[in-house]
């Protein structure tokens, strides 16, 4: 019997890919401030609810935040909020030109039927963040990279990927899941940076 090649394997350091992503953008910052000394980048979460595992993650936005120089604004509804009530608020951050970046975040802790895919297509285009809105999503599946915003967690994997130096083009790849916010995102990233790519999931 002919045993397989080993194959060989490389532990990635994402810490210090995202040390050096964080200052990288920092600088981007400091040089848009110093040829336009007005400029104060905001994002603003807005939460429904108190889930922990959502208020871990906002405070590590926060943290992230202020440490490149972004002002950040978190904006904390009760469970009782309802569809028409998050949509305004959302609406309202559309609208102020103060806020570049708006985040949803999810799941949605109500206590009401609130139709998340709805709220979170009502962010701007230009302010949607997470690349979650159907243009956004839209613009990736036809591999129009350079004009959508992509989620955050598929391009964040496919950074680790290239700071490898493996070359993706040509490369079968396996994503496992296929969820709109990482599974699907992951394996369009692939499939447009030409890699032949299998997607696994439950059903």
């Amino acid at each position: 019997i002919k045993m397989a090649e080993p194959i060989a394997t490389q532990i990635l350091n994402g810490k210090a890919i995202a040390a050096d992503i964080r200052k990288q953008v920092k600088d981007e910052i400091n040089i848009l401030k110093q040829t336009n000394p007005q400029f104060l980048p905001k994002l603003v979460i807005v939460q429904v609810g108190d889930r922990d595992d959502s208020n871990v993650y906002i405070r590590m936005k926060t943290r992230a935040a202020t440490e490149i120089g972004i002002v950040f604004e978190h904006i904390k509804l009760s469970s009782s909020t309802k569809e028409d009530e998050l949509l305004s608020t959302i609406n309202k951050l559309n609208s102020d030109t103060s806020v570049h970046a708006i985040l949803l975040q999810l799941p949605l802790d109500t206590v009401h039927d609130i139709d998340a895919e709805k709220c979170t297509d009502a962010i701007s285009v230009h302010k949607d963040v997470d690349g979650l809105t159907v243009l956004n999503a839209g613009k990736l599946s036809r591999g129009d990279l350079a004009n959508c915003i992509v989620p955050c967690t598929p391009q964040g994997s496919l950074e680790l990927i290239k700071r490898t130096g493996t070359i993706i083009s040509g490369k079968k790849a396996v994503v496992i899941g296929r969820s709109k916010i990482v599974g699907a995102p992951m394996a369009q990233l692939l499939l447009w940076h030409h890699a032949t790519v299998t997607i696994c999931h439950s059903r």
